[in-house]
């Protein structure tokens, strides 16, 4: 009779323990990256009130089977249920961030290394990528021997707002190349002034400067195929001469000097170094040279060479090279690419541009900029945008795989520990598309509770509860007859 009392409490046990896993897989339906949990049960211990025998031909009895009486159940397990991807809540904040696969974010705490599939991010005081309760979000840091690539070694705290991501140092420009058409019939180009070109560049400390050259028709040529490019001036931001440095008297006189700056180079390869003479009382700029040539077909209008003159077209040559100097030296050269220009008429008008930077974009240069956004895309690379129009490189998310991911142990705030039997982290992780996964940015993911199942799973728990319960309240009925029979 005591067995039944026994077993009833067992059942209690057991049901209410899935009744706590139930209450808090409903409790964290609109917890972001919750997983949630199922318990199986087991039976446990059977007495054995009489043995097995097998047939026995001497006595010609048939075989037996065992007698025994369960005591209970226990609890088998609490399985979470890690693999099922909860749905996409979409956010637009640029920190938050969706895994698209298998793996899981490796954060710290200050206590260790753990994992959560929450990608609802934060940056703090100290300009670190953190979660919502404080742990430091771990990925690998740039590579110090190439910033357009991260380094695979131990993961680290993404300090991607620390005060020297918070500045962008300035490039100087290296590269610019010259599109549009000269028409031989410009009468511009006859003319002293010529045809003016400007070309905005950078020197190493981020100053903007503004070449003026100016392309005019090779008097001592004996084709109108071929023309002259010459520099003019090169003025700063404020429009005044580098060349130049205003002196004003005591009394109010204004006369004119060389500032600092009194030559530079441009030509073929190291180019040809030109000298700058300034009027002292006008401040007017006199640059005495000759010029570089610059050849087309005059059949069919096509850019030839610039310098000097090529018809072999394996061997014409395409760009000059343009350099200020200066002490200390923080002008870089810049190579003129001329390769783009065409001859053709157009009405008697030229159309010449200087575009700064090559061809494919990458030489342009910069002033010092400030850090105005962040974005991360989908293998997790963060990049910093600053207000000077650069992008760079601060950092990389990685994931951590586990051969068995339900092994891994919940500890709360949305985190797992590693265990034995979820597989060790290697302290490296792995770049999230190497897997076949990616990162989706602005969106998080949600709960994957299903709540028609728990409810379900409430209902069927709630009965198994009450039946348990039955079996006490039946029991002790049959022990009140017992006692009653001495009545």
């Amino acid at each position: 009779m005591m067995r039944s009392l026994y077993s009833g409490v067992s059942g209690l046990r057991v049901h209410q323990t899935k009744m706590d896993v139930i209450g808090n897989n409903i409790s964290n339906v609109n917890t972001v990256g919750f997983k949630s949990s199922s318990v199986t049960f087991s039976d446990i211990l059977y007495q054995t009130t009489k043995v097995a025998s097998g047939p026995n031909v001497e006595t010609g009895t048939a075989g037996t089977n065992a007698t025994q009486i369960g005591l209970g159940s226990s609890l088998a397990s609490i399985t979470t249920n890690i693999g099922k991807v909860g749905g996409s809540q979409r956010t637009d904040n640029a920190f938050d961030v969706m895994i698209e696969g298998d793996g899981f974010f490796v954060v710290n705490n200050g206590n260790g290394n753990y994992f959560t599939r929450a990608g609802s991010f934060q940056v703090d005081a100290a300009g670190t990528l953190c979660t919502a309760t404080g742990a430091k979000v771990m990925g690998w840091q740039v590579d110090k021997n190439n910033p357009n690539k991260t380094a695979s070694d131990k993961v680290s705290e993404l300090k991607v707002m620390s005060p020297e991501n918070q500045i962008s140092a300035p490039k100087a420009t290296s590269d610019a190349y010259l599109t549009g058409n000269i028409d031989m019939n410009d009468t511009q180009l006859e003319s002293d002034t010529g045809r003016p070109i400007s070309m905005s560049f950078y020197d190493n400390l981020g100053n903007k400067y503004n070449a003026s050259f100016k392309i005019v028709k090779d008097p001592a040529a004996d084709t109108n195929s071929v023309f002259k490019i010459k520099l003019s001036d090169i003025t700063n931001e404020s429009g005044d001469s580098i060349f130049v440095n205003k002196v004003e008297a005591e009394d109010g006189t204004i006369t004119y000097e060389a500032s600092s700056i009194t030559n530079f180079n441009f030509g073929l390869e190291d180019g040809e170094n030109i000298t700058v003479e300034v009027d002292e009382d006008t401040g007017e700029v006199d640059i005495d040279m000759e010029g570089f040539d610059i050849y087309f077909n005059g059949s069919t209008g096509e850019f030839l060479s610039v310098g000097e003159e090529r018809t072999d077209t394996d061997t014409k040559l395409d760009a000059l090279t343009f350099k200020v100097n200066s002490d200390p030296d923080r002008f870089s050269p810049i190579k003129m690419d001329f390769s783009k220009l065409t001859m053709f008429s157009n009405s008697g008008k030229s159309s010449v541009v200087a575009n700064t930077g090559s061809i494919d974009g990458t030489g342009k240069g910069n002033a010092a900029g400030e850090l105005s956004g962040i974005s991360i895309d989908q293998a997790g690379k963060i990049y910093g945008v600053y207000d000077n129009g650069d992008n760079k490189l601060l950092g990389q998310i990685v994931v951590a795989t586990f051969a068995n991911p339900a092994g891994l142990e919940a500890v709360g705030n949305n985190m797992y520990a590693a265990t034995q039997n979820s597989g060790e982290f290697d302290g490296i992780g792995q770049d999230v598309t190497s897997t076949g996964g990616s990162f989706e940015t602005g969106v998080l993911e949600m709960s994957n509770v299903d709540l028609s199942s728990e409810f379900t799973e409430m209902i069927t728990t709630q009965r198994g509860f009450q039946a348990n319960s039955r079996i006490i309240t039946t029991s002790d009925t049959l022990l009140e007859e017992l006692i009653n029979l001495k009545r």
